[in-house]
């Protein structure tokens, strides 16, 4: 019983655990890139190379990602330019690659996903360095110098782990078979680095100089900004038959390069938006799991009455 309780609700009390132990999970921040290796590496090699295409819905989502960013920037710069900011990162900022994991737990397209997570990081690794400068001057960063740091921050673990996969699947298959027999595994590890990932914004929030009506006005936006995401997404998704891997694609974020970004090109009180919104997607994600449990324990429990009647 207590297994499973631990089992149905993996996210929620991993999110507990980073804000009640932030201390200690944050002194495990070092793992966390080696933990997104390999739940990636996991989570690949269920992919083969020639699933990944890019679709008429990448374009929709695409669009929405660079200039949707800029329509909640002209919105709310108007009231706070800070909390506009904000919101601004919150939109801009590419896919999570951990959103393959969710994507393969909800049973969603993880090809069409990981398809469009190359599509998005690379179209933010261009738009960011172009856009930012003309809200927040920054006149010691140079285009090409932002764009390979960019690059360098978010290529690493999306295409090593990728191309590690399928170098298995044609060099070890049996190696590759082993792996892919535990993929499961990916959505534990996840929960491992959501614990240290929110320990670390908790500790952020905790120390950060800015008033408790600034980090509302930002939090409350972040809130506002991802379930139109998450609701854009799967709606546009739900057109071409994708809706999982829409609502993922757009509304889960890589938050640690958003608030990353925040702190370099923009004002850093700015990052309290992508902070607040590590809490907001993962309890997005939570939920949609609830729901898909419940929705499979409906049709266990009829495929028994029918067995028995």
């Amino acid at each position: 019983m207590v297994l499973k309780f631990f089992k149905d609700w993996t996210l929620p009390i991993a999110m507990l655990a980073g804000i009640a132990g932030y201390p200690f999970f944050v002194s495990l921040s070092f793992l966390t890139p080696a933990l997104i290796f390999v739940m990636l590496l996991l989570t690949f090699c269920r992919v083969s190379p020639k699933e990944l295409k890019l679709e008429p819905l990448h374009l929709w989502l695409f669009l929405i990602q660079i200039f949707g960013s800029l329509a909640v920037y002209r919105l709310l710069a108007p009231f706070n330019k800070v909390v506009a900011e904000g919101a601004m990162v919150c939109v801009i900022c590419p896919t999570a690659t951990a959103a393959a994991v969710i994507t393969a737990r909800l049973g969603g397209n993880v090809a069409s996903l990981t398809a469009y997570t190359l599509l998005g990081n690379l179209g933010a690794a261009v738009a960011v360095p172009v856009l930012f400068p003309l809200i927040e001057s920054h006149p010691g960063v140079e285009f090409w110098t932002a764009f390979s740091m960019i690059l360098g921050k978010i290529f690493p673990l999306l295409i090593c782990p990728f191309l590690t996969a399928w170098l298995l699947s044609r060099l070890a298959p049996k190696m590759h078979r082993f792996l892919l027999e535990r993929s499961s595994a990916a959505f534990y590890l996840w929960s491992v680095s959501l614990a240290i990932v929110t320990a670390q914004t908790f500790s952020s929030l905790l120390q950060g100089p800015s008033g408790q009506s600034m980090a509302a006005e930002q939090a409350l936006a972040a809130l506002a900004v991802c379930g139109l995401q998450f609701l854009s997404g799967k709606a546009l998704g739900g057109l071409y038959g994708n809706r999982i891997a829409g609502g993922q694609a757009l509304g889960q974020k890589n938050t640690v390069l958003a608030i990353w970004m925040a702190h370099t090109y923009l004002n850093p009180l700015s990052s309290i938006g992508p902070g607040a919104y590590v809490l907001w997607q993962n309890a997005v994600n939570s939920w949609q799991l609830w729901r898909k449990r419940r929705r499979d324990e409906a049709v266990c429990g009829q495929d028994r009455r029918w067995q028995h009647s």
